[in-house]
This record gives structure tokens, sequence and C-alpha cells, in this order.
């Protein structure tokens, strides 16, 4: 149960994001080819100073990843949210449903290993009562036979 809650918790924040994110043109306000490429799997893309609209008309400017050796002034499609900040490009379909398997596997393990450790630690709760017991009784049964063993 914990597993498919977390898979479609990842699905439905995938969803508001496709929902919610839209792509911008924005304009380079720095060349980027000096820039050392991002160090990602993905793509070659370096951060660069972009300049875009937000919806309320305001202008804004951050950082972002473009294509390396971009020139000034050129346009570059970048992310915003519906505030007009920047955000990452929203998941694919096949990129939700990677991410949501891993955390459901991940989250069925962890309520496993949470039974599995509550488990464990109340049979050793439960063996220490036990051997308290035995104890107990052992020394009513030896002295009322006069001799213990051992």
């Amino acid at each position: 149960m914990a597993g498919l809650g977390a898979a479609d918790a990842v699905e439905r924040a995938a969803d508001r994001g496709r929902a919610e994110n839209r792509a911008v043109s924005a304009v380079l306000a720095e060349d980027a080819e000096d820039r050392v490429p991002d160090r990602t799997v993905s793509d070659h893309r370096v951060w660069a100073t972009v300049r875009w609209s937000a919806p309320d008309g305001s202008t804004r400017t951050d950082e972002a990843r473009v294509p390396p050796g971009a020139r000034a002034g050129s346009a570059v499609t970048v992310w915003t949210d519906k505030s007009g900040n920047l955000t990452s490009e929203p998941l694919t379909d096949g990129e939700a449903r990677l991410r949501a398997a891993f955390g459901g596997v991940l989250a069925a393990a962890g309520a496993s290993g949470a039974v599995w450790g509550v488990a464990w630690g109340s049979r050793l709760y439960l063996n220490r009562c036990r051997m308290q017991q035995w104890a107990a009784e052992w020394e009513r049964v030896g002295t009322r036979f006069g001799r213990k063993t051992g």
C-alpha cells in the first residue's frame, strides 16, 4: 500500500508540473560560449543569464541551462511556473512512470523494513520478558526442592 501511494503521489506531482509549467521564450543576456558544459548525463547545456517576461508583464532575469555557443541576444526556451519563476522542464510520461516505479519500490521497501524492525524489536522484548519470568519461576521451584543445580 505504501508503494502504491508513493507511486501515485509521484505521478500526480508530475501531472501537476506538466499542467502548471509552461515554455517561455527568453533572450540570452550574455554569451554562452565561454561557459563549461554542465556535468549531466542528459545533455551538454551550460548555465547562462537569460531575460524573459513574467505573466504579470515584469521582466525577470536569472540563470538557465542553454545550448553551448549561443550568443547574447539569441532566443532560447525556458520553463516557468505560474508565477513566472524559472523551473525545470516537466517530466515526460516515461520519466514520470519510471520515477513513480522507483518511488513505489523504495516506499514499499521502507515500509516493509519498518514492519520487520518493529517485529524484530517486539520479539526481542518479549523474549527478554519470557526469560525474566522463567528465571523467577525457576527461583521458586529451585527453593521448593531445597537445592539449586549448578
